[in-house]
């Protein structure tokens, strides 16, 4: 039983879910990525073509008797379309007033927007004459405040209930988890809607029901359990091909985790992932006439697309030395803490085994597998602009490998890296851009220098034709911050030792009322 802290783990568990999404949702970044065109169409129409879109993005084609789609799988874009279509009421009515407004106006050119990319510029000036720039906007945000921060939220809240198992300390767990969520690239890839982070949430979530390492939890039986597994693999491979390695990863799990009824449980978990699955296959019937071929297969030419297939090859050693050491997008310049977890499984030898040989092979084998399947991947190099992305999944389970470290070091140390490792990812929260410059340090540079950021203002910032002179030297994020902090503590508010003590003395004692 782990060792209980101030509150009931349960109490804790819903304040940390409200305390992340709220943080999370605050750092919300604009990004207009392909996964919203894909959910804007299901929202509105109920389908599975972007043709409203048509050249607004990259990665929108055209294939011949089936119009516009996106070239991803489509399981963000779903989840993402279910606020959205709850939120049209509002959404759409502001769209149609801000248009009326323009065009009774006289406006036929858009305004300046005064970006430092020139794409973002084109991008700006061609959705607003569309009528869509605050179409854009508002899907954005609601898509990021209501699916993926509270998605991430959920994924840190699991990583406080696997870790208070695992050092039987709901202290200790709550502060790893907030280290997982605020110190590491989870907080720079839920800015926006990212199914790659998605990807590692789900998963952890199918591997945290499967593992059940309180034991004593029997209310879910085992093939409750290997269903939920299967789900969260399959909901892995909706939301990317790569997610094939953590399906797969979740599979063998199953089987070994449950091997007195290894059939049952590998029964049960397929039939679990079977509805993603299904579901995938449908989507890519529905948008281009073969249910197994993904996306990428209709795609035309785009760079890198020559090599292998579609882009698709055996690993490649360059490949795989910039997933973790370029200095825009390497997992470990990113998050150098992540190297704390390549000591994990022998600490863990040494700490007798707080996590068991089976789950710690999981833990280990997930992230290499994931590693070697995207060293394969050709278009990894165009992560220079947006960031750690391919190897975001293994994210929560690196993660875990960095605690068992993090718990054995001298203290003092400990306290070090995690403050280090929040102030890098909290700069990279603020300030996204990881192209120019430094890489992965130019955020931490400009926030050190500049100030304090947050995403969406400095957007705003941008739009000084607009805003006039309100916003002519920048949105300050201090108010919004403040705002935050009282809103936290409102959240863990709790009252004092001595004021609970001292109600319960003046109350009066019942069991004494009618003695003589």
């Amino acid at each position: 039983m782990p060792e209980p802290w101030i509150l009931p783990s349960r109490t804790i568990a819903v304040r940390l879910f409200l305390t992340c999404w709220l943080i999370f949702a605050v750092h919300l970044a604009t990004n207009t990525v392909r996964e919203i065109y894909l959910a804007l169409a299901i929202g509105d129409h109920l389908s599975f073509r972007v043709d409203d879109y048509a050249n607004m993005h990259s990665d929108l084609f055209e294939k011949k008797g089936y119009g516009w789609h996106i070239g991803a799988n489509p399981g963000a874009s779903m989840l993402g379309a279910i606020p959205y279509f709850l939120t049209r009421p509002v959404t759409d009515r502001i769209v149609r007033k801000v248009n009326q407004a323009r065009a009774a106006g006289g406006l036929s050119e858009p305004p300046s927007y005064s970006s430092p990319w020139p794409m973002a510029r084109e991008f700006y000036r061609e959705a607003w004459k569309r009528g869509y720039d605050i179409k854009f906007g508002l899907a954005s945000v609601v898509m990021q405040a209501l699916c993926m921060a509270p998605i991430s939220a959920v994924g840190v809240v699991a990583m406080f209930y696997l870790l208070r198992q695992v050092f039987g300390s709901d202290r200790t767990a709550f502060w790893l988890a907030l280290l997982y969520g605020f110190g590491t690239p989870v907080f720079f890839r839920t800015g926006f809607l990212n199914h790659n982070m998605m990807m590692g949430h789900f998963t952890l979530l199918g591997f945290l029901a499967m593992w059940n390492p309180s034991g004593g939890n029997q209310r879910w039986s085992p093939a409750i359990r290997c269903f939920a597994g299967g789900l969260a693999g399959g909901m892995a491979m909706l939301l990317d091909y790569s997610g094939i390695v953590l399906l797969a990863g979740l599979f063998l799990y199953a089987i070994a985790r449950y091997s007195e009824t290894w059939f049952k449980a590998a029964l049960v978990y397929t039939l679990g992932a079977a509805g993603p699955v299904l579901l995938l296959w449908f989507y890519q019937f529905e948008s281009f006439g073969n249910p197994f071929f993904p996306g990428q297969h209709w795609m035309p030419p785009v760079e890198w697309i020559d090599v292998g297939y579609q882009g698709f090859t055996y690993p490649q050693p360059d490949l795989l030395r910039i997933l973790l050491f370029d200095y825009r997008f390497g997992l470990f310049t990113t998050c150098p803490l992540m190297l704390l977890g390549l000591l994990g499984p022998w600490w863990n030898r040494r700490a007798k085994h707080p996590i068991p040989t089976r789950e710690l092979l999981l833990i280990s084998l997930v992230p290499v597998g994931l590693w070697l399947f995207c060293g394969g991947i050709s278009y990894v190099r165009l992560q220079y602009n947006n960031g750690l992305r391919y190897l975001a999944p293994l994210l929560p389970y690196l993660f875990i490998s960095v605690t068992l470290v993090l718990t054995k070091i001298p203290r003092r140390w400990a306290y070090l890296i995690a403050i280090l490792a929040v102030a890098q990812a909290w700069s990279m929260a603020m300030y996204r851009d990881v192209e120019r410059g430094f890489g992965v340090l130019d955020p931490i540079v400009h926030v050190f220098i500049g100030g304090l950021q947050l995403p969406a203002l400095t957007v705003i910032s941008r739009m000084k034709d607009q805003f006039g002179e309100y916003v002519g030297n920048g949105v300050s994020p201090l108010p919004v911050f403040a705002l935050v902090a009282a809103i936290i503590c409102a959240i863990w508010w709790r009252p004092s030792a001595a004021a609970t003590r001292s109600s319960q003395t003046e109350q009066p004692d019942l069991m004494a009322v009618g003695r003589p």
